[in-house]
């Protein structure tokens, strides 16, 4: 029964991904806590088993979204370059606080960046800004570095915050985007590989079963799967459905996730 949940949890993400253009990763944390937790999960690994597992299954859906966004021109492949080194420290770097900081702790930091993702899907939509312009490469290094630690630590790909980070500097948003869709693929490899590494003697001092450091195998391939498949059908409906008005309702259960997150976290 646990799998299957996986399943719908890998399904709504996909499809999410695709309408939204958000990264699985806000809809695949949560799921994962309520899942595991309800199947036994130890409370002392079981959100960074959630963080470590989205990120993992962030690695197969961003290939296939950077390889599309890539055949159309989306990619700016020189901001990627300039990018990609603080990408994956600060993925190792986040990886690393991440294990460090208490299980209710860290859902209760999770449910606080959904909120925020939330207002900001709400009331803050993304924005082209043309008179802006990149900041120096040495910068983009330092504010890349910021956004992978941060990821790693949410179990984002990094799309929630790259994508106005990017269109706020004049890159049009198509090339924001797929530029994005780029950028998560360093952040969920090395993201994934500190989860494995940092998390290995906890799972093997509490024992716990299917699980590879802070990765549980099951749910990773379940996930990814569904996620992959269902990703292009959520594109397709984005094309047919009231997008507004579908963000605003995406929106408005970010804000619940998050606040129950944060209330869990804090009260348990």
């Amino acid at each position: 029964m646990m799998y299957l949940w996986f399943v719908i949890a890998g399904t709504f993400a996909g499809v999410c991904a695709g309408l939204f253009g958000v990264g699985g990763g806000l809809i695949i944390v949560p799921a994962l806590v309520w899942i595991l937790g309800a199947y036994g999960m130890p409370v002392d690994v079981l959100t960074h088993v959630a963080v470590g597992t989205a990120l993992a299954t962030i690695i197969l859906t961003s290939i296939s979204s950077m390889s599309a966004h890539h055949k159309r021109g989306g990619v700016r492949w020189d901001v990627f370059k300039n990018m990609v080194v603080g990408l994956v420290v600060g993925s190792l770097v986040g990886a690393w606080v991440a294990t460090m900081i208490n299980g209710q702790s860290l859902q209760a930091i999770i449910g606080g960046g959904a909120v925020l993702a939330a207002i900001k899907m709400l009331f803050f939509p993304n924005k082209e800004n043309p008179n802006s312009r990149l900041p120096k490469p040495y910068m983009q290094g330092i504010i890349s570095t910021l956004i992978g630690s941060l990821s790693a630590i949410f179990g984002i790909g990094g799309g929630t915050v790259i994508v106005p980070y990017l269109s706020g500097s004049g890159l049009p948003m198509k090339q924001a985007v797929g530029t994005s869709s780029a950028c998560g693929l360093p952040i969920a490899i090395a993201g994934t590989l500190g989860f494995i590494w940092f998390g290995r003697g906890a799972v093997s001092e509490l024992d716990v079963a299917g699980t590879l450091g802070f990765i549980h195998i099951g749910a990773f391939i379940s996930i990814s799967i569904c996620s992959f498949v269902m990703a292009k059908v959520g594109a397709k409906l984005a094309h047919v459905l009231p997008a507004k008005t579908l963000k605003q309702a995406f929106g408005c259960l970010l804000m619940v996730v998050g606040c129950q997150l944060i209330y869990k976290g804090l009260l348990g």
